[in-house]
């Protein structure tokens, strides 16, 4: 929740500057729902940044105050959509159900769900976090077929490491992301478990982003509070490519 349609608008300026011609990584914006219209107009003459929102509803319209619909969002030209993000689980009670629900109706109107998977504190201190990633996963993406997982990317973010300044090791973010795929092939195929991107998630910053995104498992990085930055966020990119 940071950064109205005006503030959005400053950060893709400079970070169009930043960023140049050319990147070795696909880079997606998510900025807070008022300012999609206002980025998405900034990036108009963009190739190399698509739009995502942070968050949707799955029913077309309704009596559902305050929620936004996959209509509302393709209307302003979102290309992705993040669901099931530890926030919307821990705060707001979003559960696996729920966000299966909201991975249909993505797929349904043909556009691109982001994911997000990943286990607290105690289920990790408790040897929970590959029961917890496995029944996420089943569930989040039960009725999907492989056409759609490869339309899909897949978040991993250790709760616990998300704005506390801790990270998970490179081995501890590659072991999960090597159990995320495993399921993966086991639910959807070969294909799909070696063609999907996986994200990494949890206090990415530019001096780590090098040595996390050369684990073989992991494909990309969801970032937080460093992408509220211009020129973290731009390093980070570049880091992420290198």
């Amino acid at each position: 929740m940071h950064k109205g349609p005006a503030g959005a608008v400053e950060f893709i300026e400079e970070f169009d500057n930043l960023i140049g011609d050319s990147s070795p990584v696909d880079i997606v914006l998510a900025p807070a729902f008022v300012s999609l219209p206002a980025s998405k107009q900034a990036l108009v003459n963009s190739e190399l940044v698509q739009l995502a929102s942070q968050n949707c509803h799955f029913e077309a319209q309704g009596a559902f105050t305050g929620e936004i619909s996959i209509g509302m969002l393709q209307e302003i030209g979102v290309d992705y959509v993040i669901i099931g993000h530890s926030e919307r689980r821990s705060i707001f009670g979003e559960d696996d159900s729920l966000i299966n629900q909201k991975a249909r109706a993505l797929h349904a109107a043909s556009v691109k769900p982001i994911v997000c998977i990943g286990e607290t504190l105690d289920e990790r201190d408790n040897d929970q976090v590959e029961s917890v990633l496995r029944r996420q996963l089943t569930e989040g993406l039960s009725g999907l077929d492989a056409a759609n997982m490869l339309e899909t990317v897949i978040a991993y973010e250790p709760v616990w490491a998300i704005g506390t300044g801790r990270t998970a090791s490179p081995e501890q973010a590659q072991d999960a992301h090597r159990f995320t795929r495993d399921v993966i092939r086991e639910l959807f195929g070969d294909e799909v478990a070696d063609r999907i991107r996986i994200q990494y998630g949890g206090s990415v910053k530019p001096a780590n982003t090098a040595e996390l995104m050369g684990q073989p498992d992991v494909d990309g990085a969801l970032v937080g509070g460093a992408s509220l930055d211009p020129v973290s966020f731009s390093e980070i990119c570049k880091n992420a490519g290198g």
